[in-house]
């Protein structure tokens, strides 16, 4: 009907997919489970394996820093042998390395165990977009609406499943992922038909040469900037908060929460009314207030900040997700590869510079450096406006109106 919202209309087909949709939408809430798995049992690991806050944030260094490099890998490996065997292959990696994270006897194990986990995740998370894309009913509105819901419920039940299932051991969390990572294998191998592959092979150069257009390397290193600070409360927060399994785990889930919510109903609604480089901007700079008084109030406050943060993230995650996609004329999977290249560095850098940060200085100064760090997003933002405002514009809420074959598209 004229006149109607494009994200309602995408909201009313979400329910009407395919099993293969389903089947892999399922697997995607478990793949994003396994970011915030280990946050609230990160001092039991510490405790468990002897080891110090910032030998065990390299859980997510090791974790993002295959994930960045594994990103110019994975459009190549697709585009060869197809978004199925890719996401299974994925699959398949993260069931064995979640299953050996689980036996570690040392933290030097757990970290190299946790980037073949990446490794998988990369091939898996990369490829699902596509794949829902791909094969939903409703265009790619409802698909993507989808996708980023997966992301924002597992993100939230992360947090509370290691919070659930670490209370006994440590260990299980890790075991518990290879088991549900092991369902999505059966699954999405017994409803998910091979996928149409692009009509040009993606060759390893062909992300880094899609950053030489002004305006995705503008997102890329804003998203950079940002994600130093995201990852800051994801990886550093825990040991500030230094609660039990649970009452971690219920921070945890109350900010995914807020992040799903306002990832997929609010920052829609702010983008249609205010515009993305507006919402971005601003969403950013709140961002930074928020750590400054999270890093310096008091514990309950720093609860407070933590959870409300996870608004803030949710919609900054899903502008610069739509940016990333929209700003250039490179095809998507391209796109988007370069763009997480550049940011999952970031992710990489903060879990182990944060806690090596507090003790060359004091707990406050961890924070600070990531609310810079936000500011600075929003600097490049502002600065490379004019590259990114008639892109901005054109973007549609939840690209309704592109053809959901664009993805695998060149």
């Amino acid at each position: 009907m004229q006149g109607e919202d494009p994200f309602d209309q995408a909201a009313g087909s979400i329910l009407r997919q395919p099993k293969a949709v389903w089947a892999t939408a399922g697997a995607s809430v478990v793949a994003f489970m396994g970011i915030g798995l280990v946050d609230p049992i990160l001092p039991s690991i510490a405790k468990g394996l002897e080891a110090t806050p910032s030998q065990v944030s390299l859980l997510f260094t090791s974790y993002f820093l295959i994930t960045a490099v594994a990103m110019l890998v994975t459009g190549f490996v697709s585009s060869r042998i197809g978004g199925r065997k890719t996401l299974l292959a994925g699959l398949a990696l993260v069931v064995v390395f979640a299953a050996l994270s689980g036996t570690s006897s040392s933290v030097g194990e757990l970290v190299g165990f946790r980037a073949g986990w990446g490794l998988g995740n990369a091939l898996f998370v990369s490829t699902a977009l596509a794949v829902i894309v791909g094969a939903a009913a409703g265009g790619s509105s409802a698909a993507i609406l989808l996708y980023e819901s997966a992301l924002g419920l597992g993100m939230a039940c992360g947090p509370l499943v290691g919070a659930l299932l670490g209370d006994a051991s440590w260990r299980y969390p890790f075991f518990g992922t290879a088991a549900l990572m092991a369902i999505g294998f059966i699954c999405i191998t017994a409803f998910l038909k091979e996928q149409p592959r692009p009509a040009r092979k993606t060759s390893l150069l062909d992300p880094i040469k899609a950053l030489g257009h002004g305006g995705l390397a503008s997102v890329a290193t804003s998203a950079f900037f940002y994600n130093y600070s995201f990852f800051t409360i994801l990886a550093f927060t825990p040991f500030v908060l230094n609660m039990t399994p649970y009452k971690s785990g219920a921070v945890f889930f109350a900010w995914g929460l807020l992040l799903a919510v306002f990832s997929v109903l609010v920052a829609p609604r702010l983008q249609e009314r205010f515009g993305s480089l507006k919402v971005l901007g601003a969403s950013l700079v709140l961002l930074a207030v928020d750590l400054l008084v999270l890093g310096y109030g008091d514990h309950t406050t720093a609860i407070v900040c933590t959870i409300v943060s996870g608004a803030f993230i949710g919609m900054n995650n899903t502008v610069y997700t739509e940016l990333a996609l929209g700003v250039s004329d490179a095809p998507r999977p391209v796109a988007s590869a370069g763009y997480n290249f550049v940011r999952w560095f970031a992710a990489a850098a903060a879990p182990y510079l944060a806690p090596k940060i507090e003790e060359w200085s004091d707990i406050h100064i961890p924070f600070v450096v990531a609310a810079v760090t936000a500011v600075a997003g929003a600097v490049v933002v502002w600065v490379r406006r004019a590259a990114l405002t008639h892109e901005a514009e054109e973007l549609e809420p939840r690209h309704a109106t592109e053809d959901s074959v664009a993805v695998f598209a060149d």
